[in-house]
């Protein structure tokens, strides 16, 4: 090993490529140098591909979690319908841990008025049933002149008959005119042979009420009373219920119109195939129910009640409801549920049960001061919980810092579901709260849940409706249905009335 002359560190060895031959001081520096940024540019690439997959990692750490949420949702813990649920045997220890902890034993509490099957109508028919021992004694006849009873129990059954009347009109000659008179049939009577009012009345309602196609009323009715109820003639008795119902469905809509409070919502059917939306504008006393192509605005200005209301709605947070100026309130059965899941799927988020147990208090509060008569809760009450609703949403941010790219990723990173959470809790105070500051607001949206739950009956069971006007009369007959019930209307005789063309009686007729 030779040594160049042009004085190089000791520690630098140099291999002469050939004998004789030493590489230059500018050459080996060169080298080095490239080989250095070589590395480094290395290094930098590995130091991104680094940083690019801890933030894949990240991703998907978090994808892997909101799918295991996903697998835990349940109509307990967000807004899956019940029938929506996996099958599941629950235990008794579940369906107690499932369950608000309460110190009541299980059944009938003390004071409850108990309630048992009793005849609603006159008997008919009355079986004696004598003792065996008394059937072939001479002394029975003697006996039967002193008998007593001993105990008396009912059956209660019903006889499906036809019942057939014949109208005749009958032409007599006048002696006083000299020429034949004719009697007259009343206006009712149209056709040589046609259905009474009460088997409209059935009709329609077995198809409306009870959620049974055409095809299965026509097989049904067709089988019990043996007479050729077409499908065409069924279809035909539906549409023309819903025709006389039209003055009913304003007098519902202008009810709505007038309330202080109303509850909004929609939900999905099928319409010839195709998905549509009925939306429900809802109060303690009016139901009002339309189908629309479409859920969003256009869907609920169809049904003529958003567009003109000046007052408060209750809804679930869909956006476009938000669109309206009213002043909102929101379901706070719907957080309920959301926050129940964060508990469940997020154990470190311990300011999930306490906001539960915050809004459980806040309707509890209210309820006891209805109760005790009060219109509004105490000062006391109000700013305590609304200290301790500003206290929780503080702390959840802390438990819910917002998210961050580590690269170089465009765009905005998302919230996630618990962030998302917070942050509409933390917006939407007011309408949160407004419940327990407006007694005349309630705590959830269920009325209006309620007011459209048959509509998914009617789908799963009947697979939807053939045509756009099909469902237009079933929301039409609905919503003069569901408000007849309120007024304390038997939904059978409310059809009937709309079938002899006096709907507007359940108005009058029934208690509010």
């Amino acid at each position: 090993m030779q040594i160049p002359p042009f004085g190089l560190c000791d520690c630098i060895q140099i291999v002469p490529s050939e004998p004789g031959n030493f590489l230059s001081y500018s050459s080996i520096i060169q080298n080095l140098t490239e080989d250095i940024e070589n590395q480094c540019h290395t290094i930098h690439e590995l130091q991104q591909n680094n940083v690019a997959l801890r933030q894949e990692n990240a991703e998907l750490q978090q994808t892997i979690k909101e799918l295991r949420g996903q697998l835990s949702l349940n109509s307990k813990n967000s807004s899956k319908p019940p029938s929506s649920d996996y099958p599941k045997k629950y235990s008794t220890k579940d369906a107690q841990q499932s369950q608000q902890a309460s110190d009541k034993k299980v059944g009938g509490q003390p004071g409850h008025k108990g309630s048992n099957l009793t005849p609603s109508v006159e008997v008919t028919e009355t079986v004696r049933h004598v003792p065996d021992a008394c059937r072939d004694c001479p002394h029975h006849d003697d006996c039967m002149n002193h008998v007593g009873i001993g105990e008396t129990r009912h059956v209660i059954d019903a006889v499906v008959t036809v019942k057939v009347t014949a109208h005749e009109s009958l032409v007599i000659d006048c002696p006083l005119h000299g020429k034949q008179q004719k009697g007259e049939f009343p206006d009712d009577i149209r056709a040589t042979v046609q259905y009474g009012e009460n088997l409209q009345a059935l009709v329609v309602a077995m198809n409306t009420i009870g959620a049974v196609s055409v095809i299965r009323t026509h097989e049904i009715l067709g089988s019990v009373f043996t007479i050729p109820l077409s499908t065409g003639t069924i279809s035909n008795m539906v549409k023309k219920c819903a025709s006389g119902l039209k003055e009913t469905m304003e007098t519902i809509r202008k009810g709505v119109l007038a309330a202080e409070v109303i509850g909004c919502d929609e939900t999905g059917t099928k319409v010839n195939g195709k998905g549509m939306w009925v939306h429900t504008a809802s109060t303690a006393k009016y139901t009002h129910l339309t189908v629309h192509e479409k859920r969003g605005k256009d869907g609920s200005d169809a049904g003529e009640v958003l567009s003109e209301y000046t007052g408060i709605v209750v809804h679930d947070c869909w956006a476009p409801y938000w669109k309206y100026d009213v002043e909102h309130g929101v379901c706070c059965a719907h957080f309920l549920r959301d926050l129940i899941w964060t508990r469940e799927n997020n154990p470190e988020q311990t300011w999930a049960n306490d906001f539960i147990e915050l809004l459980l208090k806040m309707k509890a509060a209210k309820e006891k001061a209805i109760e005790k008569g009060h219109k509004k809760l105490s000062r006391y009450f109000l700013k305590k919980f609304d200290r301790k609703y500003d206290e929780l949403i503080a702390l959840a941010y802390e438990h819910n810092p917002p998210p961050i790219f580590e690269g170089e990723k465009k765009g905005r990173p998302k919230n996630g579901k618990v962030r998302s959470l917070v942050i509409r809790l933390d917006k939407l105070k007011e309408a949160v709260c407004l419940f327990v500051k407006n007694f005349a607001v309630p705590f959830d949206n269920n009325q209006a849940e309620r007011d459209f739950r048959i509509v998914k009956t009617k789908t799963k069971s009947s697979g939807g409706f053939r045509t756009k006007k099909g469902a237009d009369n079933y929301a039409i007959i609905m919503s003069y249905v569901g408000t007849a019930k309120k007024h304390k209307i038997n939904p059978y005789e409310a059809i009937l009335l709309a079938i002899r063309g006096t709907p507007q009686l359940i108005f009058t007729q029934g208690s509010e």
